[in-house]
């Protein structure tokens, strides 16, 4: 099996170095709203979408110009990428996979990618790294980089760069010693509920830290903006954001590597996110009703970060030998596992379930669970739909299951 796999590390730039990366992060961010720019400029006048190759062309012209000369001090592959990153955006948005792009704002997002693996040399004993127009640059060496290097991407994160070292590597397809079989219903209470009655509690990371990030935000709201004291503010609390996310990203890993250790196959549901973290706002004709009540459950609901959850599960069963099964969430807390009975009165508060055709009690986060394993082994056995119009999908492999992130 071909295993594509980043490796993540703390980058430790000297002030030259870093003062370069500021402005090659810089000048990519400017070619991607240049380049979005007259892309809707050309959409505007009613012609045809403008694509990489000839976008490609400008930039050698931009280079090259009196306008932004200093954009040949910045390394050409990053430069190109950012135009290939653009030219990806809009193939999402026609189809209709992702929004339409916007504009890049200084300090948010600030990374480019080194994409020949030519130009790049990694002296692993040495905890270094050389990048074209950057030199050689240190890094926290805390693992072992594996297979060879393909890409590398640079990004600043709250004041720090960090490299990500993408490698390929082909390794030995071992099936899972594993040989049991779970179903995962996930909520906001319980974080997950195995099929087979153990919790997992969740950290909810942001609603600990919720009261010192809204009084870091108010004491920034306070400061003249771009003054000294604002920026210093601002930087407060985006360290406090990135460690939210830290804490959310180590748990996450933590449990998916331990589910995905101990089960041969993994049943979840098949949330769509999106819509369940929609406002209750309304519009100004008819206006929403409970709209504090939603916007709290959102925040929950994303503080858990069940998406980043399912993708990590997807690729480290595919990693493992495993079989992850995404099914229909529908009625799978009002379904009664033993009789099959489906009505709203079973499930009688958040937590009890009682069947009010056989008398069947259980804690409903693990009736939930139970139903999702039952659904999908019943379309490994049979192939057949959970119910009419309802289908069931395996996550695909080379889409979702071979590329891991850097951790």
């Amino acid at each position: 099996m071909l295993r594509l796999q980043a490796f993540r590390f703390e980058l430790l730039p000297n002030g030259q170095q870093r003062h370069a990366m500021c402005r090659f992060a810089g000048a990519c961010r400017h070619v991607f709203n240049k380049a979005l720019a007259i892309q809707q400029e050309n959409h505007a006048a009613g012609k045809s979408y403008i694509g990489y190759v000839a976008m490609a062309k400008l930039l050698t012209a931009w280079r090259n110009g009196l306008e932004t000369p200093w954009l040949r001090e910045a390394p050409c592959h990053p430069l190109q990428h950012a135009l290939k990153h653009l030219d990806q955006a809009f193939k999402n948005f026609f189809a209709q996979r992702a929004a339409y792009p916007r504009f890049k704002r200084k300090g948010r997002g600030d990374a480019f990618r080194f994409p020949d693996a030519k130009q790049i040399k990694l002296d692993q004993g040495n905890s270094r790294i050389f990048l074209p127009k950057l030199g050689w640059l240190r890094y926290w060496n805390s693992r072992m980089v594996l297979g060879e290097v393909r890409n590398v991407t640079v990004r600043c994160v709250a004041g720090k760069w960090f490299i990500s070292i993408q490698t390929q590597r082909d390794v030995e397809s071992v099936p899972t010693a594993a040989t049991s079989a779970v179903g995962i219903d996930v909520g906001v209470v319980r974080f997950a509920t195995l099929s087979d009655g153990t919790p997992v509690e969740p950290t909810n990371c942001f609603k600990r830290h919720q009261q010192r990030l809204a009084r870091y935000q108010r004491q920034m709201s306070r400061k003249v903006k771009f003054s000294k004291n604002w920026r210093k503010a601002k930087a407060r609390v985006q360290r406090l954001h990135v460690r939210i996310a830290n804490m959310r990203r180590d748990f996450l890993h933590k449990a998916s590597t331990t589910i995905s250790a101990g089960h041969a196959i993994v049943c979840i549901e098949d949330l769509q996110i999106g819509n369940m973290v929609r406002s209750a706002r309304g519009t100004v004709q008819q206006v929403g009703k409970q709209v504090a009540q939603k916007r709290g459950l959102n925040r929950s609901i994303l503080d858990q970060g069940w998406g980043e959850f399912r993708r990590q599960l997807a690729y480290k069963m595919t990693w493992g030998g495993g079989t992850l099964l995404a099914v229909p969430p529908h009625h799978t807390s009002q379904t009664c596992p033993c009789c099959g009975h489906v009505a709203a009165a079973n499930r009688r508060t958040q937590a009890a379930f009682e069947c009010i055709a056989c008398g069947y009690q259980n804690h409903a986060d693990v009736v939930g669970a139970i139903n999702i394993l039952e659904r999908g082994l019943r379309l490994l056995a049979c192939g057949e739909p959970v119910h009419p119009g309802h289908s069931v999908k395996q996550e695909p492999a080379d889409a979702i299951g071979q590329v891991c992130p850097a951790q």
